[in-house]
């Protein structure tokens, strides 16, 4: 039975990921994720599809005292923050590194995703992670994962897999992790960020055209292939029902696929 083998959490938009071993649903999506974002002077995101100096940010975050540690790669010495007490010395640190103003906003009510319909957590195989790394010379799935910035990788036994996870156009496909109902939407349609290495910033020759060929070679029959107008697209994007909240994601849990439904 295929089950979750990491879950993932990224407490602060476009930083690095905290894992988990268990969270609770906040709102429809992970409690914690992408509960902090850095916004410029005109209160616009500071994310990686935008900034590629983000990726040179290494973060640690501790949930329990609200604590963020940053230092830029390369560096050995990390910097603490306190989420609320010390938030003005870490405004002062993040607009030092992208040499503009920035400033940290918190939304505790469901995070900041970008898709906001589909604004539950997203989901990939590990097969998959790793089948995509092969597709690249000098890339492993370790980076690949850091690349593709899932919320829940799942150990399925083939590659592609998450590709069952969704339906066509008007309907979402039911599943379930563990004993909490979620709702696939679409594949997820890819950004920039995953053509930069994760440690620089620095785009990867030839990525996406490289992606986009091996994506359409491999596409599993099993795909809702009208999702595909182009093929820069992986990893889901789900929903979860509001009668879900509350309820409890773990690392080891089952995912079941159910029925089609329509929107």
């Amino acid at each position: 039975m295929p089950h979750v083998s990491r879950l993932l959490v990224h407490p602060v938009k476009s930083l690095d990921p905290h894992p988990v071993d268990a969270v609770d649903i906040n709102n429809g999506a992970l409690r914690h994720d992408r509960e902090y974002a850095i916004v410029d002077g005109n209160r616009e995101f500071v994310n990686g599809k935008r900034e590629p100096a983000i990726h040179r940010i290494r973060s640690e975050y501790d949930h329990e005292t609200r604590t963020l540690r940053v230092r830029e790669q390369g560096d050995d010495e990390w910097e603490s923050f306190r989420m609320d007490a010390d938030r003005g010395e870490l405004n002062a640190w993040l607009s030092g590194v992208f040499d503009y103003p920035v400033s940290v906003v918190r939304d505790a009510s469901g995070g900041m995703p970008d898709d906001t319909t589909a604004d539950g957590p997203t989901v990939i195989a590990w097969e998959t992670v790793a089948a995509v790394a092969d597709w690249f010379d000098d890339i492993g799935p370790e980076e690949m994962l850091r690349r593709l910035r899932p919320n829940v990788v799942v150990e399925a036994g083939e590659a592609f897999w998450e590709d069952r996870l969704y339906a066509d156009r008007e309907s979402v496909r039911e599943f379930t992790i563990g004993d909490v109902e979620v709702r696939g939407h679409n594949p997820c349609q890819r950004c920039v960020v995953p053509s930069r290495d994760p440690d620089t910033g620095e785009e990867t020759d030839g990525f996406r055209e490289r992606f986009v060929t091996k994506r359409e070679e491999t596409l599993p029959a099993w795909a809702a292939h009208d999702w595909f107008d182009h093929h820069f697209r992986v990893m889901v994007n789900t929903s979860i029902p509001e009668s879900e909240w509350g309820k409890v994601v773990a690392v080891g849990d089952e995912v079941e696929l159910g029925d089609e439904r329509s929107v």
